[in-house]
């Protein structure tokens, strides 16, 4: 164990495309391992007198609670960062605010707006940088999503993943995860709102490794046709508020029900990275139904992330 720690101490955790799938697997392994010890009564303290600063620029209820309980479970401290508290608010640049909070901290997560603004800050910190949600990518979640499918799958290798909806920074993240794990991913979303070619290009480069096959369409029927696990997000992300009404009749034809995830397997797993609007992207039927993981996928946000944390700065 102290050979992979050495492995991963110090690094950044901007994007999963940055990973090898052993890496990948190493992280969920270990999240596995400290979830069993936490149940059990048997926490690991790796992280004694080490503390992360989180920087807030995007409200939250997961990211903000999982990382903090995390940090304490670990037997470190979390340091909560108003963005709007920071000297950044006041005109301090990226690259100042790094310098500084490298003397202080052990390690920073930041969730913002612009994943540019998150490698800068990587680039400037001398110490490990966790991306906990851009406008591009969420690779903490998606941690937690692998988590969750292993847990009730058994493996990942060979699995469909179907996801329906915004090509967003969660499918953006997806499209990595199953490329890296070689799991299938089909993507169905309205034109002109795919997830970025950039991205599908880069996964799909990832993809060729492992042999998972990545597509992307619009027909949702066919993106969930035989799909192991079938994925939605909200149609409207915070900034996006203002496109809601636009959005939500152009994502009507996409809602996640009954009638959709018939076309999935029939031992199918349904999750949602939360908050989710029942009646627009889901419907209660299935996020509160049999097939619906959502509370177990939540709850490894915890375990996902404290994997990291002891990885990168234990």
């Amino acid at each position: 164990m102290m050979g992979v720690r050495e492995h991963f101490k110090g690094r950044d955790l901007l994007s999963l495309h940055d990973f090898t799938p052993e890496e990948i697997n190493t992280i969920l392994d270990l999240a596995a391992g400290l979830k069993d010890g936490q149940k059990k009564g048997k926490p690991c303290s790796c992280l004694a007198g080490k503390t992360l600063g989180m920087i807030f620029q995007k409200s939250s209820t997961r990211t903000r609670v999982s990382f903090e309980v995390g940090m304490y479970q670990l037997g470190g401290y979390a340091l909560y960062l108003n963005a709007a508290d920071l000297q950044l608010g006041r005109g301090e640049t990226i690259a100042d605010t790094a310098r500084v909070l490298s003397r202080y901290l052990d390690g920073i997560m930041i969730r913002t707006y612009a994943q540019s603004d998150v490698e800068e800050l990587a680039r400037y910190a001398d110490i490990p940088v966790i991306n906990g949600l851009t406008d591009l990518e969420h690779p903490c979640q998606i941690l937690a999503d692998l988590l969750t499918i292993r847990e009730h799958k058994g493996g990942l290798a060979g699995l469909k993943l179907a996801y329906v909806g915004d090509g967003n920074n969660v499918c953006h993240s997806l499209l990595f995860g199953c490329a890296k794990t070689g799991m299938h991913m089909s993507v169905a979303s309205p034109p002109g709102y795919q997830p970025r070619a950039e991205i599908v290009e880069k996964a799909k480069t990832d993809a060729a490794a492992t042999g998972s096959r990545i597509e992307i369409a619009t027909d949702p029927v066919e993106a969930v046709r035989d799909a192991d696990v079938v994925v939605t997000d909200v149609w409207a992300s915070m900034g996006q508020e203002r496109e809601q009404d636009v959005r939500r009749k152009i994502f009507a034809p996409y809602q996640v029900n009954e009638e959709l995830v018939r076309h999935a397997r029939p031992d199918f797993i349904f999750l949602h990275c939360l908050p989710a609007h029942r009646g627009e992207e889901v419907s209660a039927q299935i996020i509160d139904g049999p097939h619906s993981v959502v509370w177990d996928e939540a709850e490894n946000r915890l375990h996902a992330q404290k994997a990291v944390l002891a990885l990168v700065m234990g």
